[in-house]
C-alpha cells in the first residue's frame, strides 16, 4: 500500500504545481484552494508511505514524479518548450527513479 500512497502523493504534487501556476501568485481563489488541498494531500500520503519505505527512496520517487509530471503538464497544457535537452533531462530523471526503485 505504501507504493500506492507514494504514487498518488506524486500525482498530487503535479496537481498542486499546476494549480499554483494557475493561481497567478495566489491571486485567484479556486486555483489557490486546489493548490493548498493538493499540497496537504500530497504531504499526508508521502508521510504514510514513509512508514514502510526508506526516506531516500520515498522522497526521491515523490519529487521525481512531481518534477517529470510538471514538466509534461507544462508541455501539454502551457505550451512550454519540448527541446531535446529538456527531454533528455526528463529521461535522466526517470532513469534515476527506476534505479532508485530497483535499489
Amino acid at each position: 500500500m505504501a507504493w500506492v500512497y507514494l504514487i498518488i502523493a506524486g500525482l498530487l504534487e503535479i496537481v498542486w504545481a499546476f494549480a499554483m501556476k494557475q493561481s497567478q501568485g495566489f491571486s485567484r481563489l479556486m486555483p489557490t484552494a486546489v493548490t493548498l488541498g493538493a499540497m496537504i494531500g500530497s504531504f499526508a500520503l508521502l508521510s504514510l508511505s514513509m512508514k514502510s519505505l526508506p526516506l531516500g527512496t520515498a522522497y526521491t520517487i515523490w519529487t521525481g514524479i512531481g518534477a517529470v509530471g510538471a514538466f509534461l503538464v507544462g508541455i501539454a497544457f502551457l505550451g512550454e518548450a519540448a527541446t531535446a535537452m529538456r527531454l533528455l533531462a526528463a529521461m535522466m530523471i526517470l532513469g534515476g527513479l527506476v534505479l532508485m526503485k530497483l535499489a
